[in-house]
C-alpha cells in the first residue's frame, strides 16, 4: 500500500505531496547527505538544491527524466546517482558540478553523452551501464582522473584509441556488449589492474603477459578458442584458467576439457561512498 500512495503522490505537485514523498525532509541532513531512492519522484523538489554544502545526492530507482537547472546550485556535491531512471539523454546541468568524483548513470536509455561532460575533471568513477550506447563516448576518454569505468550491458563493438589517454584508468568493465575481438586499445594501457569482458563475442585472445598492472582478467561466456595469457600471479575468470587446462592437440585433433562448474565473474559492485 505504501508504494501504490507514494506512485500516486509522484503524479500531483502538491506542497503536501512532495512532503509525503520526502518524509519532511526539510533541512539538509548533518551528514550532509540525501537519499531519495525509489520514492517514485518524477521531478527533484526544488528546495533540495537549496542544500548547498551537499555532499551525496543518491535519485537511484525513480521515475526522473529530467533535472532543474537549479541543481547547479549544489557546487560541492562529490556523488551523484542517477541510475535505474528514465534518462534519454545527461541533463548538462550535473556537467556543472565539477566536484563530481563518482557519477551513477546506469539503466537509463542514454545513447550518448554530452561533450559538456569534459568539465567534470574530478570524476574517478562513471557507472554507464545498461544504456543504449553503442559507441563509447569519446568525451569519457577527456576525463583525465578517472580511476573505473562501468559500460557493460550496452551495444559496444569497439573502444576509441584514445582511451589510453586514460592513464589513471584502473578497472574496466565491459561485460555483456557485443565486441567480436579483443579491443586492441587495452593492449597499450599497462596501467589496467581489472579487465572485464565477460559475455561478448571474442573468438580469440591476444596475450595479456605484458601488462604489467593486470591483477584480473574475467573473459568467461565468450566463444574463444583460447584463454588470454597472463603474467604470473594474475587470475584469470574463464574457460582454461587455472582450474582446467587449455585444449591440447592429441594425434592431430584438439581435446577441449570442459568444466562442469566454471568459476562465474566478479559482481562488479558499487563502491563504498568516499
Amino acid at each position: 500500500m505504501g508504494n501504490s500512495l507514494k506512485a500516486m503522490a509522484a503524479f500531483v505537485p502538491s506542497d503536501e505531496c512532495q512532503k509525503y514523498l520526502l518524509e519532511d525532509l526539510e533541512e539538509m541532513p548533518v551528514d550532509k547527505m540525501v537519499d531519495l531512492s525509489g520514492r517514485q519522484l518524477r521531478r527533484l523538489p526544488l528546495h533540495i538544491c537549496s542544500f548547498r554544502e551537499l555532499v551525496k545526492l543518491y535519485l537511484s530507482d525513480n521515475n526522473l527524466n529530467h533535472l532543474p537547472p537549479e541543481l547547479e546550485q549544489l557546487q560541492n556535491l562529490q556523488i551523484l546517482a542517477l541510475d535505474f531512471n528514465n534518462f534519454k539523454a545527461l541533463p548538462l546541468v550535473v556537467c556543472t558540478l565539477k566536484q563530481l568524483c563518482i557519477l551513477y548513470l546506469g539503466n537509463n536509455k542514454l545513447c550518448s553523452l554530452p561533450l559538456e561532460l569534459r568539465l567534470l575533471q574530478n570524476l574517478k568513477t562513471l557507472w554507464i551501464e545498461s544504456n543504449c550506447l553503442q559507441c563509447l563516448p569519446e568525451v569519457v576518454c577527456e576525463l583525465s582522473l578517472l580511476k573505473t569505468l562501468h559500460a557493460g550491458s550496452n551495444a559496444l563493438r569497439t573502444l576509441p584509441t584514445q582511451l589510453r589517454c586514460l592513464q589513471e584508468l584502473r578497472t574496466i568493465w565491459l561485460s555483456g556488449n557485443l565486441l567480436s575481438e579483443f579491443p586492441p586499445v587495452l593492449l597499450d594501457m599497462p596501467f589496467l589492474e581489472v579487465i572485464d569482458v565477460d559475455r561478448n563475442s571474442i573468438r580469440f585472445f591476444p596475450s595479456l603477459a605484458h601488462l604489467p598492472g593486470l591483477k584480473l582478467v574475467i573473459y568467461d561466456h565468450n566463444p574463444c578458442r583460447n584463454a588470454p595469457k597472463v603474467a604470473k600471479g594474475v587470475r584469470r575468470v574463464g574457460r582454461w584458467s587455472e582450474e582446467s587446462p587449455e585444449p591440447r592437440k592429441r594425434s592431430g585433433a584438439v581435446i577441449e576439457i570442459m568444466l562442469d562448474e566454471r568459476p562465474s565473474p566478479l559482481p562488479a559492485i558499487k563502491p563504498e561512498p568516499e
